[in-house]
């Protein structure tokens, strides 16, 4: 039995983290041979290597990786290269009035949950967290969002090819779609629109200094991490509060520290890859320049060194110190973007429709590196006893 294989079996995709602590009791730190890499569990561990780009490296070119172009970004650089293109994408967002964006959302959330709210039962991650996600990044950006049937089963591609390492028949697929991805954004420097982010990008790229390739692919990843973060986070983050009693009344006195606290407890980013650029000793064991490093953050974010109770969702839990979009220079651009609309569906779900329930178990995705639902019935009725059916 294999100990990260085990975690795409059915039974424990639904809640990994009691494997996540039997590896971290029997060894914190190992090597996993099919992955070819160090496995971390630990929080701190993990933090050491998120906060340390000078040994630990996001761009494997450092460690004599021949990288694809279509995978040369924002994510997967280091500095001095990343520091040019994150300041361009940070300097994007702050330009954004923020403010109007959610406004506006919000009253489509409004406006969604009365409609679904008159069906007997429906299809959250479909109908609700993937739809919203990606009106709301699209809006971001500034463009119209693509159609749904053309660009989730591109980006769930995409997410597939993150688990590579174990099932390597998932990497060219990838490859392709976020080159294809990449080419749609690129699209939008060719035509920009006159608001949102890549109208900011297109005015300010060519005193940038940022290769054309990097930012078309740059564009690309914000585009599909944040839609991902999004969808995955809030289905997540339903799924608990749905399937928890007293959760869903809970959220309503607690929405500060709430969002984060769902983020720690089922966080949809599970893992993060680093390789080492120095040999350097780390909770044990010396990895050696050129070796992989797999931070399991799911594991990290329930660490019972870092945090109380770790396996108990606690709403009110603060300080959250949690690793559910990083940390250092990799830390995710829209983190924010994404509390604030989780964190508006669940205020919303939680104010409108306190009857809202679960009809049926939450359905995973067979994917490891991002965490999330394939499929979740819900009803917003409150139970009355009367069968419901889909």
């Amino acid at each position: 039995m294999d100990p990260i294989l085990d975690l795409a079996r059915p039974s424990i995709l639904r809640n990994p983290y009691p494997s996540y602590d039997r590896m971290r009791e029997t060894g914190p730190v190992f090597w996993h041979e099919l992955l070819g890499s160090w496995v971390l569990t630990r929080h701190a561990d993990c933090l050491a290597v998120l906060t340390d780009s000078n040994r630990f490296a996001s761009d494997w070119r450092r460690a004599g990786e021949d990288i694809p172009a279509p995978l040369l970004s924002v994510q997967t650089l280091d500095p001095p290269e990343h520091t040019a293109i994150r300041h361009l994408l940070l300097d994007g967002f702050r330009a954004q009035d923020r403010r109007a964006l959610h406004d506006d959302l919000e009253g489509q959330i409004a406006d969604l949950l009365a409609e679904l709210a008159g069906r007997p039962s429906f299809d959250l991650v479909g109908e609700l967290a993937e739809p919203i996600a990606l009106r709301f990044v699209t809006a971001f950006l500034g463009v119209p969002a693509p159609e749904l049937d053309w660009f989730v089963p591109m980006s769930r591609t995409v997410v597939d090819g993150m688990d590579a390492g174990l099932w390597p028949e998932k990497h060219e697929p990838a490859v392709a779609a976020r080159a294809q991805l990449a080419e749609y954004a690129g699209g939008w420097l060719a035509d920009p629109p006159k608001d949102g982010l890549i109208a900011y990008v297109a005015e300010h790229a060519a005193d940038s200094g940022v290769a054309e390739t990097v930012l078309r692919n740059s564009l690309r990843a914000v585009l599909h991490a944040g839609y991902e973060s999004a969808s995955r986070l809030l289905g997540n983050a339903a799924a608990a509060l749905l399937t928890t009693p007293g959760a869903l009344a809970a959220f309503r006195a607690t929405p500060a520290t709430a969002v984060d606290e769902l983020i720690r407890y089922d966080a949809p980013v599970q893992a993060d890859a680093r390789v080492c650029v120095t040999d350097t000793e780390l909770g044990g064991v010396t990895m050696k320049a050129g070796d992989p490093v797999t931070l399991f953050l799911g594991a990290a974010n329930h660490d019972p060194l870092r945090f109380d109770h770790p396996t108990e969702l606690r709403l009110d839990r603060a300080p959250n110190p949690h690793l559910g979009f990083g940390r250092g220079a990799h830390a995710c651009l829209g983190a924010s973007m994404a509390i604030r609309l989780t964190g508006s569906v669940l205020g919303t779900l939680a104010t409108d429709h306190p009857g809202a329930r679960a009809v049926a178990e939450p359905e995973h995705r067979r994917n490891l590196t991002l965490r999330g639902l394939d499929r979740f019935e819900v009803c917003l009725r409150p139970d009355t006893g009367e069968e419901v059916r889909p």
